[in-house]
């Protein structure tokens, strides 16, 4: 079986993010709320099934045997080596009310490994890419983290869950990690944080409870604008955690959220 060309993916993955992301933003005024998933405040527009449906059409348009994970519609079993990641509106609280801070992601996985990646910021006109080994870009531009700091002077980006009990202990965290760092940013999108610390306007970010589709183009563009992703302990990204910063600050980053999470359970 021919291993697909990643850059072939790319470039597939970027007219599907495109034309998803123009469709949510064509109809981001006016939309209403179609259901809620683990909360009443963790929504879904009828926006983001019919972004979705677009960025599905285009995929398998082009390759009908490929599988599919998305946000809304779930798993899409397939025949091939490729698997697409898709969150069709990354943000959609920030979507829900009017702002820009939201974003489409489309990773491609290739036998389980994402090679390439696109995370499309319509409103900002922002569009961040990557393939495995060849760099990081905003718009066409190559982009990487910001130097290494003390975590005493680190701006760290983070989110929050939507399960009330979750909130509280995200919150516990938080109040222990604040005195510590230099500020703390929270966005409303998990791609877009990623795609801040590959850009080097936060200098480390760190959430629970997210989930491949907001991590998978997203964490590809850090990595290879020269961050380190990964879970807590050795692990790869995963719900219970996902930190990404430049070597040098993620070390200190991690131990203190091990040594947090261990306080906050004990």
């Amino acid at each position: 079986m021919t291993v697909p060309d990643p850059r072939e993916l790319l470039d597939l993955a970027l007219e599907a993010a495109r034309k998803g992301g123009a469709l949510a933003a064509r109809g981001q005024h006016g939309i209403s709320v179609l259901d809620v998933k683990s909360s009443p405040t963790d929504v879904v527009t009828e926006m983001d099934r019919a972004t979705e449906e677009m960025i599905r059409d285009v995929l398998l348009s082009a390759r009908p045997d490929d599988a599919i994970l998305g946000e809304e519609g779930g798993a899409a079993q397939g025949r091939s080596q490729v698997r697409w990641v898709v969150d069709p509106i990354d943000g959609t609280v920030n979507y829900l009310y009017g702002r820009a801070e939201w974003a489409v992601s489309v990773a491609a996985e290739v036998d389980g490994e994402v090679v390439a990646g696109v995370v499309e910021v319509p409103v900002l006109g922002r569009t961040y890419t990557a393939v495995r080994g060849e760099g990081a870009y905003r718009n066409g531009e190559p982009i990487s983290v910001a130097d290494p700091v003390d975590l005493s002077m680190a701006l760290v980006a983070t989110g929050f869950g939507y399960a009330a009990e979750r909130r509280r202990k995200q919150a516990q965290v938080l109040g222990a990690l604040l005195p510590k760092i230099r500020d703390i940013r929270r966005g409303g999108s998990a791609a877009i944080d990623l795609c801040t610390v590959a850009e080097g306007s936060v200098n480390a970010y760190y959430e629970q409870g997210v989930h491949p589709w907001d991590w998978g183009a997203g964490a590809l563009i850090a990595e290879e604008a020269g961050a380190r992703v990964a879970g807590l302990r050795g692990t790869p990204p995963n719900n219970a955690m996902l930190v990404a910063a430049p070597p040098g600050l993620f070390e200190p980053l991690h131990d203190l959220l091990v040594s947090l999470e261990a306080d906050r359970d004990a």
